[in-house]
């Protein structure tokens, strides 16, 4: 294993897998952020039989089977497509990836904007493969702290505005058709101004267009879905952003059930039938409390999942699932995709064994290194921490 990690500038997709250290990594992403009872069901079955049963919730809200092999991903596909999980378009993923504000409503402008933005998306420029879109216009914007280039938010005055990410103001715009004008013309800009050099929005730093001006302030950060009961169902955590497939099938068992929405934050919004919100029940291997330190845990698949992971860490993280009042980071390597924000404590991996970072980053300087698990385990109990 090489000791730096190797940054591959792209995404997975269904079209277009990642070899993973456990096989191919295969991503759906759910159209409008939501798949249908029928279509949970049928990506439980996919996962176990054409993968290794484990189902994963993306920090982007696309679900990600693991255990794919080249030999069992032609009729994996096959199957995506019949029941709708994937477009027979090979072309289609390659447009940027469309995250949708959750809990939103049919006649809402979050899905009108995002079906609208599909229709046009091929006239969306051709940018780098990380490269994403946030539809995050409810009352209040929720997916500020979730990775984006682009966004369409509701403003201070109730409005939309559309906003390039790292810039902390937006452009008034008048309606949802607007919006998604002004968007697919911020994408031709970013890639004439040389975005593909910068990779990223929040990396690019030429000055924005004066049709652009940043001068309208979006409405105040919303709250996240809270786990428990929802005026729509029920809500519920995936540990660490998995779960087996037999978790979540028996999740979406009830007739009750009509479609599940995804979430950037692990969590997964189970919507009902009207007036059987509270008929689901307790499902073993998913979270069921807001108290739940697991929820200040963020912690990439690790090894033996991740061929650049050179610890396992999911282990580990239900080890410190106790720490106190912390957030905490596992990362295999020092790509630290897990966590974009500096967390309480960050561990990493080098090498088979653990770096120990205090409030930062993957790639902030440790303040020990070498260690083993047990150490690791040590280490936090001398500090109080355990």
């Amino acid at each position: 294993m090489s000791a730096e990690p190797r940054i591959k500038g792209w995404c997975p997709g269904a079209w277009r897998p990642m070899a993973t250290g456990d096989g191919l990594l295969v991503r759906v992403r759910p159209r409008l952020g939501q798949l249908s009872r029928a279509q949970m069901l049928a990506l439980c079955e996919a996962a176990e039989n054409f993968g290794s049963g484990l189902i994963e919730l993306t920090s982007r809200a696309n679900f990600q089977l693991r255990g794919v092999t080249d030999t069992s991903w032609p009729s994996l596909m096959a199957f995506l497509v019949e029941h709708q999980l994937v477009s027979s378009d090979t072309e289609a993923e390659r447009q940027p990836q469309l995250m949708l504000a959750p809990h939103w409503q049919a006649g809402d402008d979050s899905p009108t904007i995002a079906s609208l933005l599909q229709a046009r998306g091929s006239e969306l420029a051709a940018m780098p493969g990380k490269v994403g879109i946030a539809i995050d216009a409810g009352k209040a914007p929720v997916l500020c702290d979730s990775a984006a280039d682009f966004r369409i938010e509701r403003s201070m005055e109730g409005g939309l505005l559309v906003r390039a990410d790292g810039h902390g103001l937006g452009t008034a715009v008048s309606d949802a058709e607007a919006a998604v004008e002004q968007l697919i013309r911020l994408t031709h800009w970013f890639v004439e101004s040389g975005g593909w050099d910068s990779g990223r929005m929040r990396r690019h730093k030429a000055p924005l267009p004066d049709w652009a001006p940043a001068d309208t302030p979006p409405a105040p950060l919303g709250a996240k879905l809270a786990i428990g009961s929802h005026p729509a169902g029920q809500v519920v955590g995936m540990p660490f952003g998995r779960a087996t497939a037999a978790t979540l099938r028996d999740l979406v068992a009830p007739a009750s059930v009509t479609a599940v929405q995804v979430t950037p934050w692990r969590r997964l919004l189970v919507k009902q039938r009207l007036g059987q919100a509270d008929t689901a029940p307790a499902v073993d291997g998913l979270i069921r409390h807001n108290s739940d330190p697991r929820l200040l845990m963020d912690a990439c698949p690790g090894a033996p999942y991740c061929e650049q992971a050179s610890v396992a860490t999911q282990p580990l993280a239900e080890r410190l699932s106790d720490l106190k009042n912390s957030s905490v980071h596992l990362s295999g390597c020092s790509k630290g995709c897990a966590r974009r924000t500096p967390a309480d404590v960050c561990l990493v991996g080098q090498a088979g064994r653990f770096n120990l970072i205090v409030n930062g980053s993957a790639d902030s300087t440790p303040v020990k290194t070498d260690l083993t698990e047990s150490d690791v385990i040590a280490y936090l109990e001398s500090l109080g921490a355990l």
